[in-house]
């Protein structure tokens, strides 16, 4: 027998007979509740898990693709900053301009180089009013003693151009030449206005150097003969330190208070040792006393013994 057999039909229809409950007057009646739809059966049930199966690994979703617009999109003002600051710093230098920046610089430096020693004036920046006028004079007299023997010069040819006798004027003239040339090769004697320049040098303070810039000087201011002690200077003179102490000129050892004997005009030698700056301040800085004596007539009695030619000879005209 089946189960719908078993079910009484009369228990149905009590059931169905029933009366339904009375509500309570002013209550509101309970809403029926709602079937519950009952899942459908799928077509294709889901076999049960395998605890032993390893899982597929499943696919990642590829990401979408950027908008076209997103990558024109400018980037931000930090970020423009931050590639300009990378691209400028490390520098990156190659060797070519490397070279050409050290060109520049030792250029730029031999200019500026150039520049201030033509513009420096800074020793006369400071001198006195005194020095200034007597830097001028000494300026003023080497340009009339220079005016002087362009005269003469000019003399002399007037008179080599217009003598009757032409041979014995260039006879005398040249006589005259050769004096004048001995006295500057130190091998005639000479005489005449000048000063007398001493350097005391207890101390041994005075370098050969120091003798070097005085000569320099000396002839500077218009020197025709100079005589230090009894060595006579003359184009080819030098000067050496002695190891023990002391000067050589010309291999010869000259000893302290050093005695320069010069012929020259005194108002031009005078001014010129003693300009600021000039050697009678620098010495006066390494406490050597100095004295210059002005003479009307200084005489230059040193003498060189001229040595014999082995290369040189006149040239043909």
């Amino acid at each position: 027998m089946s189960d719908q057999d078993d079910v009484n039909p009369d228990d149905t229809e009590d059931e169905q007979q029933q009366p339904e409950p009375e509500q309570a007057p002013g209550s509101t009646p309970d809403p029926e509740p709602e079937p519950t739809p009952e899942p459908e059966p799928s077509a294709d049930p889901e076999p049960a898990a395998d605890p032993d199966r390893v899982p597929e690994p499943q696919p990642q979703p590829e990401p979408p693709a950027e908008h076209p617009q997103a990558l024109a999109a400018p980037a931000a003002p930090s970020d423009g900053r931050k590639r300009l600051r990378s691209a400028l710093w490390p520098p990156r230098i190659s060797r070519g301009q490397l070279v050409v920046a050290l060109l520049l610089f030792a250029l730029g430096l031999g200019l500026a180089i150039q520049v201030r020693s033509t513009n420096d004036h800074s020793a006369l920046r400071g001198a006195r009013q005194e020095d200034l006028v007597r830097i001028l004079d000494e300026l003023d007299s080497r340009q009339q003693r220079l005016q002087q023997e362009k005269s003469q010069l000019d003399q002399s040819l007037t008179q080599l151009q217009t003598s009757s006798n032409q041979a014995k004027e260039a006879q005398e003239q040249t006589r005259q030449k050769a004096l004048e040339l001995g006295v500057l090769a130190g091998t005639v004697k000479a005489t005449g206005p000048g000063i007398v320049l001493t350097v005391d040098d207890p101390q041994g303070q005075v370098k050969a150097d120091m003798l070097l810039d005085t000569l320099q000087e000396l002839r500077a201011a218009g020197a025709e003969a100079i005589q230090i002690n009894d060595v006579r200077v003359v184009a080819h003179t030098y000067f050496t330190d002695v190891p023990s102490g002391g000067v050589q000129i010309d291999g010869k050892t000259v000893v302290q208070p050093y005695r320069f004997t010069v012929i020259g005009n005194p108002q031009d030698l005078t001014p010129a040792l003693n300009i600021p700056g000039g050697i009678v301040r620098t010495l006066e800085k390494e406490q050597v006393a100095t004295n210059i004596s002005e003479q009307q007539k200084v005489t230059v009695d040193a003498l060189v013994v001229p040595t014999p030619q082995q290369f040189a000879k006149p040239a043909a005209k």
